[in-house]
């Protein structure tokens, strides 16, 4: 950071839920605080003007920026107090060129402030353009776990149409992702119901879910019903429960497809957000994934209760991962990408090998764009 001449204190906070431990040094090295900070507004803000009006200028560092470390940063800049971040892996690197082996909050706090005295080419600015990514985090959080919902209730009527009924699972199942099958089992929770309203019955009131399918569905549901002649103990409850966990389901598939409308408002904001995507297969919800870990501080791993710091995990981001590999599966339609694909299985290797193997190509394309700020641009794809 170039803006820490004028720093009067560097004032270090190791971050936790109830409170803060605060750690502050002048920039020759005298200790002038070295306590506890409770989580709370009226208290970091009597700390930070009283510092002020001591000291002058003060940088307030943090080793977590988001979540428990966003309260005290958004007091600190209101107070008027520069404001920084010390990745939690510097932290680890340089704890060790402290004495003691205990790691604790006070050191933490006092290897943070140190740190960004003597090494400020180890410290990370923070905009307040931080904000889009911090709206993009709470609402790709919030479909997560939606979309974690979601796969829990599938999987729940999953299970009880295998336990009834497996040639009706093995129709619907695959399909419960459609407003039509959702809407269907609302309706018809039981193979009884379903054989009760009749083939004609059942197109008839699916097909404006479903134009193209709903014909093809119910054939296939009925071919599913006369495989099955034996009626196993228990299924009447069906008509109970399916329907309720249908019903459960088509709600969290509607908020999901109303919050992708809210995600793309902050994405649209974001600098990055024509750049990612301009790559095929990157819709709205793979590039909030990646604006928002383009621009946010890495997960953390440290102290405290549930305090985390920065560290890089050996099986990598789930949501990330997931994200890159839905979104190679869905350009395959693109020609470059499908040549690179084909090339990967014309190897030997499995379709998942070849798309995890697409996925990271992608990976290295996006970081290349997102570091020179150029558009996705499409090239001849080489064939072997």
């Amino acid at each position: 950071m170039d803006d820490i001449d004028d720093a009067g204190v560097f004032l270090g906070l190791d971050v936790g839920k109830s409170a803060h431990h605060g750690h502050g040094l002048t920039p020759a090295g005298k200790k002038v605080f070295d306590k506890q900070l409770p989580n709370s507004e009226p208290k970091l803000r009597a700390v930070f003007d009283k510092l002020a009006a001591k000291f002058g200028t003060v940088l307030v560092i943090v080793d977590q920026p988001a979540s428990i470390g966003a309260p005290p940063l958004t007091v600190a800049r209101d107070a008027g107090c520069k404001v920084a971040y010390l990745p939690g892996l510097s932290i680890r690197r340089i704890s060790d060129l402290y004495p003691g082996e205990a790691k604790t909050d006070a050191k933490d706090a006092a290897v943070i402030a140190d740190a960004a005295r003597t090494m400020p080419h180890t410290l990370r600015s923070l905009q307040l353009t931080d904000e889009i990514t911090a709206e993009l985090t709470v609402l790709l959080g919030f479909d997560q776990d939606l979309a974690a919902e979601a796969t829990r209730t599938s999987n729940r009527i999953r299970g009880l149409l295998t336990q009834f009924h497996p040639s009706l699972e093995r129709v619907l199942g695959p399909r419960l992702d459609h407003p039509a099958v959702t809407w269907l089992l609302e309706r018809y929770g039981s193979p009884a119901s379903l054989r009760k309203a009749g083939r004609r019955r059942l197109v008839e009131v699916t097909r404006p879910k479903a134009p193209r399918m709903a014909a093809r569905l119910i054939d296939e549901v009925f071919d599913a019903l006369d495989e099955q002649t034996v009626v196993v103990p228990g299924t009447g409850t069906l008509d109970l429960v399916i329907p309720s966990l249908a019903r459960s389901l088509a709600a969290i598939h509607e908020q999901r497809r109303a919050l992708e409308a809210q995600i793309g408002q902050p994405l649209e904001a974001h600098p990055l957000s024509a750049v990612l995507t301009s790559i095929p297969g990157v819709a709205v919800r793979t590039a909030a994934h990646l604006a928002s870990y383009a621009g946010l501080a890495p997960t953390t791993k440290s102290s405290g209760t549930s305090i985390h710091g920065e560290h890089a995990p050996r099986g990598g981001n789930r949501q990330l991962k997931r994200a890159m590999s839905l979104s190679a599966f869905a350009a395959l339609h693109d020609p470059a990408s499908r040549t690179y694909y084909d090339r990967c299985r014309a190897r030997g290797k499995t379709h998942t090998q070849a798309l995890l193997r697409l996925a990271r190509q992608r990976i290295n394309v996006l970081f290349a764009m997102l570091r020179d700020g150029t558009f996705y641009e499409p090239r001849p794809p080489r064939r072997a």
